[in-house]
């Protein structure tokens, strides 16, 4: 199972990637653990220096915008 984590206060965009994550782990039926991170101390823990962020096992896969479809998909594999 991978965890996901989108990182971000809460903004529009933060919340489109939020939206993004959920739905194209829904279409590929893989299984995640899918958490949103508002906090900043956790965020700077993180490495998290712009926001919207994503992490996926931990690892920061995108920060600054939000991810394409595609660009989900393969964080999936």
């Amino acid at each position: 199972m991978l965890n996901i984590t989108v990182y971000g206060p809460g903004c529009a965009k933060c919340k489109e990637t939020e939206k993004r994550v959920r739905d194209v782990v829904e279409r590929s039926g893989v299984e995640a653990n899918i958490t949103h991170a508002i906090d900043f101390s956790e965020m700077a823990r993180a490495g998290v220096m712009m926001t919207p962020a994503v992490a996926v096992n931990g690892i920061i896969k995108l920060a600054g915008r939000i991810p394409t479809a595609d660009e989900i998909k393969g964080w999936l594999l």
